[in-house]
């Protein structure tokens, strides 16, 4: 037995997608930063400034290019699939979350 280094073997040629890895980076970004400006806008008495609207407007334009980049990574052959499932998922919860916060502050809830 040979001491020190452990012997790793892959049966595969499998690989993680680059823009799987980009959708969640993106995803994660966009939902951080929904949640600061909503705990800001709370924390301020729900007087949101432009400055906080701005902030949902980009992180929703992320939420979108994530998701795109999650679904094209999708379709990619040969790949593992946890990033672009996991980007596809933070994704969608971020477009959910700024529809939810524009329907509420157009009726409001």
């Amino acid at each position: 037995m040979h001491k020190g280094r452990k012997k790793n073997f892959m049966f595969t040629n499998k690989s993680q997608s680059e823009r799987g890895i980009m959708s969640t980076v993106l995803g994660i970004l966009s939902d951080v930063s929904i949640g600061l400006a909503v705990f800001s806008s709370f924390r301020i008495g729900g007087r949101a400034s432009a400055r906080l609207g701005t902030v949902i407007l980009v992180a929703m334009l992320f939420s979108i290019a994530g998701l795109v980049f999650g679904i094209l990574s999708r379709m990619e052959k040969d790949k593992f699939y946890f990033f672009p499932d996991l980007g596809i998922l933070l994704n969608g919860i971020g477009v959910c979350a700024t529809g939810f916060i524009l329907y509420a502050g157009v009726f409001g809830l």
